[in-house]
């Protein structure tokens, strides 16, 4: 199959078929290494929140706690104290948020499907964290082009989500088998990312990126 799809990242035209199994197919791109599903295999939002009403995120939960963790924890080592901060996809039962209270911080939380609230869109912020959530964009140009414009100078956005190593482990991994994961990406689809925004990158853990926006701008991409 050679049909090219404009990647939903980077709007490159030179797509190609990467894998597919029984339900829909991925395409790669070479510009910015995202894998994605094309629009037409999209889940309808109905649907699509269907699955996530399954979901039983408990922000008391002490294995939840932990599993985020792996992102609050670098974060807040980068954190002034009272910092204003953005969780966006924060899910049924928002968790990250409260941990993030706990500590003194300020939270705003944004969700597609369960905290509808746009007024986030108009303030800028000290931190914004995406857990388990940019997989789901189905625009995800637009939507982390939208987070980064929110942040200060000197801000970080920090991001989890797992992360394609190869052809070959993509098509054993389950996390493609999540009908609403719909965009998959790297080390280097991060790294692409960091270039456009000339951010500092950092990797922690397995599926963790900080991304952090410079004071002022250069030319290269550093590490935080």
């Amino acid at each position: 199959m050679n049909t090219q799809f404009a990647c939903p990242l980077c709007n490159s035209n030179q797509s190609y078929h990467y894998f597919e199994d029984e339900k829909r197919p991925f395409h790669h791109c070479p510009t910015c290494s995202l894998v994605f599903v094309p629009p037409a295999c999209h889940l309808s939002p109905t649907a699509e929140k269907a699955e996530y009403d399954l979901h039983q995120n408990d922000p008391w939960d002490q294995g939840y706690r932990s599993f985020l963790s792996r992102l609050f924890l670098p974060m807040q080592e980068r954190l002034a104290p009272n910092s204003l901060g953005l969780d966006f996809g924060s899910g049924p039962g928002p968790t990250l948020s409260v941990m993030f209270e706990e500590v003194g911080h300020r939270m705003a939380i944004y969700d597609l499907f369960y905290a509808r609230n746009t007024a986030v869109f108009c303030q800028t912020y000290d931190f914004i964290t995406a857990t388990e959530v940019v997989e789901h964009l189905h625009h995800p140009q637009f939507e982390l082009d939208r987070l980064w414009s929110l942040l200060k100078p000197g801000s970080t956005l920090g991001i989890m989500t797992k992360l394609v190593i190869d052809q070959a482990a993509f098509a054993k991994w389950h996390y493609k088998n999540d009908p609403t994961h719909v965009c998959f990406f790297s080390r280097k689809t991060f790294t692409w990312l960091a270039g456009q925004w000339r951010a500092n990158l950092a990797f922690f853990d397995n599926d963790v990126i900080l991304l952090r926006k410079e004071d002022h701008f250069d030319d290269r991409s550093r590490s935080i």
